[in-house]
């Protein structure tokens, strides 16, 4: 997002994240580390303590219309943590993210079923990587394969919503590494064009 490098202040109201546009801002435990390159080695208990001080101590201001928490894959502490200092919010839930393959398909599973274990609701399903869209003929091609159905399989074994497919674009790989805006920078991008429509969905 074009913030690697950028510090975290303390203020009176908490710790302020750092702003990417003027609607949209960070908090990441890489703005507390002293290099980028910088292993995060910690035990459980500090771990939480930090989930918990996200929460409680960052000043996300007082019209916060969403806060999205991007987890990584698995059951772990963090997912636990999250789900009960939030288990008194009214949260919107989750959305399970997926790629083609039987091996995501394996682990997201899990995911299902710890949302329902921890009673989380769960928006619905959305497969990332799921085609190629060639810029020429406009035609869409598969690059991996969905032995078991992919997402969409998926949503339909849990009676879920399948939310669509977000097309491969290469250029958002580079934006990542640029730091720049995908969607403002590629506007007739297939992928961008997916993503808003996703969003008034979501709505």
């Amino acid at each position: 997002m074009g913030c690697e490098g950028e510090e975290v202040h303390q203020s009176g109201s908490g710790w302020s994240p750092v702003y990417v546009e003027d609607n949209l801002c960070v908090m990441s435990v890489g703005f507390l580390l002293d290099s980028p390159r910088a292993a995060v080695i910690w035990r459980g208990p500090r771990k939480n303590g930090l989930i918990k001080q996200f929460f409680m101590e960052v000043d996300w201001g007082n019209n916060l219309d969403v806060l999205i928490i991007d987890t990584p894959p698995g059951t772990s502490d963090e997912h636990l943590s999250i789900a009960t200092y939030l288990s008194k919010s009214e949260i919107d839930g989750a959305i399970i993210v997926t790629t083609p393959q039987d091996v995501s398909i394996l682990d997201v599973r899990k995911e299902i079923d710890f949302c329902k274990k921890t009673n989380i609701p769960i928006v619905g399903i959305l497969e990332n990587m799921s085609l190629f869209i060639c810029p020429k003929c406009k035609s869409g091609f598969d690059l991996f394969p969905k032995t078991s159905g992919g997402g969409e399989g998926l949503a339909t074994e849990y009676d879920l919503e399948f939310l669509g497919r977000i097309p491969i674009d290469p250029n958002l790989a580079s934006c990542c590494d640029e730091g720049t805006n995908f969607m403002t920078s590629f506007p007739d991008s297939p992928t961008t064009k997916f993503m808003l429509e996703l969003a008034k969905k979501l709505k």
